[in-house]
């Protein structure tokens, strides 16, 4: 049975794929004509039935340039292009609508035609629904661009910068002392912090402060749980009352790094992860724990206001700065490997988590895929994770409520604790 169901598949190949020419430009013209449903019959310009037919007429063009004449499929898109233009051209003189979204989609259809016959059915498919999406959307997506803020476009503009036109540009090999910088991964990295701050704070521009402060620091962690730290700790000082929601809170974003770090090793060096996924998951749980009951406990004690963690998403600067600490901390961890071993890369992570937990992390996992033992990357991570997470429990202490300091530092003890001791263990 099979085989005669494929042995028909394969002899009716032109026509299912001219089918689903047909099926693609009626997706198109359905959206097409439910936004033109008001219209009275033959004042719209192209509509289901028209789209249907521009698909399967994409379709068969292409079919014929590849048995009749390669011109086939060129003279035919320039024909459905003119009769388009002089249609709206016509429509222009009753309406004053200059947008040629409609235009484009009708030649996208075309093209959806020819590729489902031509080359491959499933892209075809994917881009046509992605067109259809786009067209039903214009609401949606020009509300998005009256809400977007010029030094957030300017942030996203320079996140493409410095993924899509620097890192392909940068040579992926190995250079300096014992090979110890490929400027290709170390700037793939700097792409991947980027990435992450620039979710994570329009993760928090969409959410809003009215999600609560659990949504707030737990989006804030992504970002920078150092600033939403000084800024939850001196607000406790301003409002005491509020202080176990901003420890929550405080707690909440320092546990979202390590959910982070796991990220980083999955993407980086996913041989990591099976020693790493214990004792991260259950640091991360015994500060998420302690946030979750507080919260509970104390969510409708009154409102707090977001943290700010920076005006603009992502600057280049720090993405610089990023790229250089890489960089260092890499060069350092191949002399001290060589001079100290071990001793010198637990030292290093330490050090390196006073000021940044990332750094460290992905240079690390970096190193483990060819410098250092595994285990050695496991242990120096949780080393520079609890070091930060201590440095920030003394910030809460220092600049808030003794209540505050409390409510964090605990937690960050029995977190660094539990992590060093499966680490150790393990």
């Amino acid at each position: 049975m099979e085989e005669v169901t494929r042995h028909f598949i394969d002899a009716n190949q032109p026509l299912i794929r001219l089918a689903v020419a047909l099926l693609l430009g009626s997706l198109i013209g359905i959206e097409r004509g439910w936004v033109a449903r008001e219209q009275k019959s033959g004042e719209r310009i192209a509509g289901i039935r028209t789209h249907a037919l521009v698909g399967l007429l994409g379709g068969l063009a292409a079919l014929l340039s590849t048995t009749v004449s390669a011109w086939a499929f060129p003279l035919v898109f320039l024909a459905v292009a003119g009769i388009a233009l002089v249609a709206w051209r016509a429509r222009l003189a009753e309406a004053e609508d200059y947008s040629i979204t409609g235009l484009v989609g009708l030649l996208l259809t075309f093209c959806f035609g020819a590729v489902a016959v031509e080359v491959d059915p499933a892209l075809a498919t994917a881009c046509a629904v992605a067109t259809a999406v786009i067209l039903d959307n214009k609401r949606e997506i020009h509300g998005l661009l009256y809400k977007l803020q010029a030094h957030e476009l300017d942030a996203g503009l320079k996140l493409l910068v410095i993924s899509a036109v620097m890192l392909p540009l940068l040579p992926d090999r190995a250079m300096g002392p014992g090979g110890a910088l490929n400027p290709y991964e170390i700037w793939w990295m700097v792409v991947l912090i980027a990435a992450v701050s620039f979710v994570g704070y329009f993760a928090i521009r969409v959410g809003g402060a009215e999600k609560g402060i659990l949504f707030t620091g737990l989006f804030a962690g992504l970002s920078s749980s150092t600033a939403l730290t000084l800024h939850f700790a001196r607000q406790s000082r301003l409002a005491p009352g509020l202080s176990p929601m901003l420890a929550a809170g405080i707690l909440i974003a320092c546990g979202t790094m390590f959910p982070r770090i796991l990220l980083y090793a999955a993407v980086i060096s996913p041989g990591l992860i099976p020693a790493l996924l214990l004792p991260i998951t259950l640091m991360g749980l015994t500060l998420y724990l302690p946030a979750l009951y507080l919260w509970r406990r104390h969510r409708g004690d009154g409102a707090v206001q977001r943290p700010t963690s920076g005006q603009n998403p992502l600057e280049l600067r720090t993405a610089l700065f990023f790229g250089a600490l890489l960089a260092v901390i890499m060069l350092l961890g191949e002399w001290l490997r060589g001079a100290l071993g071990d001793a010198g890369i637990y030292l290093l992570a330490t050090t390196s988590g006073i000021a940044d937990v990332d750094a460290i992390t992905l240079s690390l996992t970096r190193m483990s895929l060819d410098a250092i033992a595994p285990d050695t990357a496991v242990l120096g991570i949780i080393l520079a994770a609890a070091t930060n997470n201590l440095v920030k429990a003394g910030l809460a202490g220092a600049f808030g409520t003794r209540r505050t300091a409390w409510r964090v530092g605990v937690p960050m003890l029995a977190s660094l604790a539990i992590g060093l001791a499966v680490a150790w263990l393990a």
